[in-house]
């Protein structure tokens, strides 16, 4: 669909060593529109009620409970805490601060957090990992708190942590997942200004797994060559490679050597190359599946990889990382959630037309992709709850006097630039919308930048400025500054002309999307309740409708085939029943795709140009993560 990704970084936007941009603290953004419904639809959801129905939250160890004392606990604060305080949702802050205390009481004299049992029952004496992600959550509370006690229990852990990997090196997922560390090592580093803290980054880095190689020598799934073992190893494990995405690029920040620079971008075009999905998510129903529509993508996998592209875009300030975080966000994230985000999937799928406990032909249990509680592992979760706060939390970025969009949502910065308070409110609906206003509030007058992301799918984009001045920009995959001196009201008006696009994809299958969305056929479904309690029960979702459609499609001009139109968002922004958005295309019934008769999921989609067996009829998509069941890849009609 593109040329190869890394090649189209930027240079001109990475500074070596240096970030590119600093991360705003927690709060500095208010979430608005849809953006705002969606974290309250979670809130109200698992995320804010979690502890109440699953006890591995409610009786952790970490709480001073019986249940497990490894990294589930962690996992869940750290999309607890970020989601009450963009809510500003006291009874959630107050359950976040919970977690915190019992953090900092359980620190041990010589640093250690957290009990030690767990670590043991998992086959190792020392295990740090779920520490990494006490220390992000432990960064987010100190930046709504300002509490020095934060630091020093940070500080105290991390030397205890440079004093023990001296005899206990990193290993098995503390040395896969050592990005994790370092990049909080960092953060503390900068706030303490502790030279030592630097050689513990470095000690990690150097004991951790080289994730560069890996990527330069991934290779396709299921080679003759390839075995068992190697399938299922560490380092085929989708969430490891979620995490290790970053690592190259953590790494950079340590060394400056140009395979660092570029070595994040290379290994997302790696992954897309022998395991992409039609999302911008790569397959790892726990680990590499290949690039068929019906293999399966954990949702860890989903929430890692989104934080891994904040952490990049902060890096590198590269575009490319923002249009890849918002096609996870807008199409995969939302998909593996039932509307009210009371369930969630362990794996979903892009041709996902059952939902049922049956063998399939991947990695995970026969459960895995039916909706519920804690399906196949309980893993996601625990972790789901980081995918919306950390999206919220990164929309914008900031260098010096420069103000730089990552993601568009709709919401307001607050930050200090120009030495004065300064509020930028984004009115939009995108990605259910193809502009963008932004409005300057200030006291005073201020000079700074606003630099505006120009996603590589968009053709050309029209910029109005105060002054009523109209540039109309054919750049993508770049920034475009407005630097002026700014008063209280001025506006910029930003329009998108985002053309219809057609992928083609695994065996010649065909993907329609439009600007970050990708779309898919919903699949009329009825819902079978096979254990739990309503409203976190688990639930096969059984198709009522035929599916098998190929699409009528003019390759040379996708847009004289596909009517694409827009609504405002509803009160749930992510539903089949209220999709903002539908792509209306001509399609028929192909008679000889179906079911696989072997596995419960959708057969391989037939190769070339489908010759279809029934009338032609409209069908209208809807975009992928306001589905249950669907189709995204379908064969080509003629």
């Amino acid at each position: 669909m593109v040329a190869e990704w890394w090649e189209q970084m930027s240079a001109t936007r990475i500074r070596p060593v240096e970030r590119a941009y600093d991360l705003l603290p927690l709060g500095a953004i208010e979430p608005r529109g849809w953006l705002r419904q969606q974290l309250e639809i979670q809130a109200n959801g698992l995320t804010g009620h979690l502890d109440e129905c699953w006890s591995d939250i409610g009786d952790s160890q970490w709480l001073g409970g019986e249940r497990g004392g490894w990294e589930r606990g962690p996992y869940y604060v750290d999309g607890l805490l970020p989601l009450a305080h963009l809510l500003n949702d006291e009874a959630l802050i107050k359950k976040s601060e919970m977690w915190v205390e019992a953090f900092l009481d359980s620190q041990d004299d010589d640093g250690w957090i957290g009990p030690a049992e767990q670590a043991r029952d998992q086959g190792y004496e020392y295990d740090p990992w779920p520490r990494f992600v006490v220390l992000k959550v432990l960064r987010q509370y100190y930046e709504v708190s300002g509490e020095e006690r934060i630091l020093n229990a940070m500080l105290s852990f991390c030397e205890y942590l440079s004093t023990a990997l001296d005899d206990n090196p990193l290993e098995s997922w503390g040395h896969y997942r050592w990005a994790d560390l370092v990049v909080s090592v960092l953060w503390l580093s900068e706030r303490t200004d502790e030279p030592w803290l630097l050689n513990l980054a470095r000690t990690a880095a150097e004991q951790g797994f080289e994730w560069g190689n890996h990527f330069d020598g991934l290779h396709g799934f299921r080679r003759p060559h390839t075995t068992k073992r190697d399938e299922t190893d560490h380092a085929a494990h989708v969430v490891n490679n979620a995490m290790g995405i970053k690592a190259p690029g953590v790494r950079y920040l340590l060394t400056g050597k140009t395979d660092d620079r570029v070595g994040s971008a290379q290994a997302i075009n790696a992954l897309d190359r022998y395991h992409g999905q039609a999302t911008g998510l790569y397959s790892g129903d726990e680990f590499f599946g290949g690039k068929h529509p019906s293999r399966g993508t954990e949702l860890c996998g989903v929430v890692e990889y989104m934080y891994s592209l904040e952490v990049l875009a902060s890096i590198h300030g590269n575009a490319r990382f923002g249009d890849r975080l918002e096609r996870l966000a807008f199409n995969g994230l939302p998909a593996t959630f039932t509307p009210d985000m009371w369930t969630q999937q362990y794996d979903q799928q892009a041709n996902q037309v059952i939902c049922n406990v049956a063998e399939k032909d991947w990695f995970n249990d026969p459960e895995a992709n039916v909706f519920g509680l804690a399906p196949n592992f309980g893993c996601c979760t625990a972790n789901m709850h980081q995918g919306w706060p950390k999206f919220a939390s990164h929309l914008w970025m900031r260098d010096g006097d420069e103000l730089a969009t990552i993601a568009f949502a709709p919401n307001a910065v607050t930050t200090d630039l120009d030495g004065q308070q300064i509020t930028v409110s984004e009115e939009t609906n995108y990605p259910f919308g193809e502009s963008v206003v932004f409005t300057v509030e200030t006291d005073e007058p201020a000079t700074f930048a606003l630099s505006i992301r120009l996603p590589w799918w968009v053709e050309t984009t029209t910029v109005t400025t105060p002054d009523h001045g109209t540039e109309t920009i054919e750049a993508t995959a770049d920034y475009h500054t407005v630097e002026r001196r700014w008063t209280d009201g001025d506006a910029v008006k930003v329009a998108f002309e985002t053309p219809t696009r057609v992928e083609r994809r695994y065996h010649g299958a065909v993907t329609i999307h439009r600007g970050p969305l990708t779309f898919s056929f919903p699949i009329d479904a009825e819902r079978k309740q096979i254990g739990g309690k309503i409203p976190h029960a688990d639930w096969e979702f059984y198709p009522t409708e035929p599916w098998n459609y190929g699409l009528e499609l003019n390759l040379d001009d996708p847009a004289s085939s596909v009517s694409v139109a827009f609504n405002e968002p509803g009160n749930v922004p992510f539903s089949p029943e209220s999709a903002p958005v539908t792509a209306s295309v001509d399609g028929q019934l192909v008679a000889d795709w179906g079911m696989d008769s072997d596995y419960a999921w959708a057969d391989t989609v037939p190769s070339g140009v489908v010759r279809g067996g029934g009338d032609s009829e409209s069908l209208t998509l809807i975009p992928y993560g306001c589905t249950n069941l669907r189709v995204t890849e379908f064969p080509w009609v003629q």
